[in-house]
C-alpha cells in the first residue's frame, strides 16, 4: 500500500555492506586502489572502510560468502554502490588510479546532473564513481523542471584535470 508521507528530507543513506568472497582482495580494491581507509579489521571476515575517519561507509564481510562467486547475471540484487567525489578533480584523480591499477571500466556516462564512471569491483559488484553537477547546471525542461540523460563523457577531458 502506497502512503502518501515522505521520508524526512534529511534522511541519508549510511553505509553499504557488501558480501565479498575475499576480504583481502576486498580492502585491496577498496582501500589499495579507491583510497577508502580501515576503521575496523574483525579476523579474515568483516572489515569496515571509510573516507575521512567515520565510521564506516562500507562494511565488507565474508559471513555468508566466503570463496563465493558473484550472482549470476538475470538475478536481483544490488546494481553498483555509488561513491560521490566532492569535485571533477577528485573524480578525474580517482579514474586514473583505477585505470593504473589495470581494472577495466565498464561505463563512461554524462547524465546532465551528473558525470559517473562505471566498473566492477573483485566480486562483481558493480560500483560507480561520480560527480554531481552544481544545481544550477543541471539541463532543465522548457518549464523549468530537472532532467537527466545518458551521453557518452568524454573521458579523456575528465582524466587531463587528474594531473600527473
Amino acid at each position: 500500500m502506497l502512503q502518501n508521507d515522505t521520508i524526512h528530507p534529511e534522511v541519508k543513506i549510511g553505509h553499504v555492506h557488501l558480501k565479498v568472497a575475499n576480504l583481502q582482495r576486498a580492502l585491496d580494491f577498496y582501500c589499495g586502489i579507491l583510497g577508502f581507509e580501515l576503521q575496523l579489521k574483525m579476523g579474515d571476515s568483516a572489515a569496515f572502510i571509510s573516507a575521512g575517519g567515520y565510521h564506516h561507509h562500507i562494511g565488507l564481510n565474508t559471513w555468508e560468502s566466503e570463496n563465493g562467486s558473484p550472482p549470476a547475471p538475470g538475478t536481483t540484487g544490488l546494481y553498483h554502490v555509488a561513491i560521490l567525489y566532492p569535485s571533477r578533480v577528485e573524480l578525474a584523480k580517482a579514474v586514473k588510479r583505477v585505470l593504473e591499477a589495470g581494472i577495466p571500466l565498464t561505463g563512461a556516462s554524462d547524465h546532465g546532473v551528473s558525470e559517473a564512471i562505471y566498473l566492477n569491483d573483485p566480486d562483481g559488484n558493480g560500483i560507480e564513481l561520480y560527480r554531481d553537477r552544481p544545481t544550477e547546471e543541471w539541463p532543465r525542461t522548457v518549464n523549468g523542471e530537472f532532467t537527466m540523460f545518458s551521453k557518452q563523457l568524454n573521458l579523456p577531458q575528465l582524466l587531463s584535470e587528474a594531473g600527473s
